[in-house]
């Protein structure tokens, strides 16, 4: 990371289950990957660009940008200076349980628009962020459930239960239970698509069909995702890269670093932040 770069991640007991970031990227590039939750981002100042759902989108000052779950992304400078922003990522039980009280029938709230400028709800979502920022807990758990709320309202619809989902190819979706299952020692490609019946040109490009990620990608995405708890669980980092299925712990870092936006350390010290930037 540049020396213009900067980055924070944080937690707090007021929002159990939103992690929180402020960053500026100028150098940065993310490289495609997914979250388990959703990512809410707010671009401050310049651009960053990202390829979401098959679209480059552009985000720009102002800008909201809803992401949802297990939806592969990338994300990077769009003009030479970079950008800075505040991005929140909720579980999809903080936002599920938000959207039970709002929402009639049943389902995962989704966000069909990616890039919006809707300044009332960017202007709750900033607020609600400072709030958790500054520590000040009955405010930031106020204001982050009334922002949730209005943009959820605005902004999202309801992913029917029981609709078809993208891996409903049994290929793809036997190979995904079977990376879950070998994170550390994953096969090759030729012995992935030899257990789940397949060609393996054929599965790479269905796989990527469903995903949005080719295997390998995929793999990286769950052992951030397995890195990630286990940081937060209190595992010492050079442990985490082994039990994930990274050579070293110097891979862990350069892995997570380019995915998550800050160091493995640096992750894990961000247990709560209670104090101002």
């Amino acid at each position: 990371m540049s020396g213009l770069e900067r980055a924070r991640f944080w937690r707090t007991p007021a929002l159990p289950g939103v992690d929180l970031l402020k960053a500026r990227y100028v150098t940065h590039r993310f490289p495609p990957h997914a979250h388990e939750g959703y990512a809410i981002a707010l671009v401050l100042s310049g651009v960053e660009e990202f390829a979401y759902r098959g679209t480059l989108h552009r985000a720009g000052p102002g800008s909201l940008s809803t992401l949802n779950p297990e939806e592969a992304h990338d994300g990077y400078a769009g003009v030479p200076g970079g950008w800075s922003y505040r991005v929140l990522y909720p579980s999809v039980e903080f936002v599920s349980g938000i959207a039970a009280e709002l929402m009639a029938g049943h389902g995962t709230p989704c966000f069909p628009e990616t890039v919006t400028y809707h300044r009332p709800t960017v202007a709750l979502l900033r607020a609600a962020h400072d709030a958790a920022e500054g520590g000040d807990d009955l405010a930031s758990s106020t204001l982050a459930r009334t922002a949730f709320a209005a943009l959820l309202s605005r902004h999202a619809s309801r992913r029917p239960a029981g609709a078809p989902r993208r891996d409903d190819d049994p290929a793809v979706r036997r190979a995904r239970e079977i990376l879950h299952e070998r994170l550390v020692d994953p096969p090759t490609i030729e012995d992935l698509a030899r257990a789940v019946d397949a060609r393996p040109f054929t599965l790479i490009r269905a796989f990527k069909a469903a995903t949005g990620l080719p295997p390998h990608a995929y793999l990286n995405t769950l052992r951030i995702i397995r890195a990630r708890r286990l940081l937060q669980a209190g595992t010492p980092p050079a442990q985490v890269a082994g039990d994930v299925g990274f050579t070293d712990q110097a891979h862990l870092s350069r892995h997570f670093t380019r995915t998550v936006g800050v160091p493995p350390a640096a992750y894990q010290r961000a247990g709560t932040y209670k104090t101002g930037a």
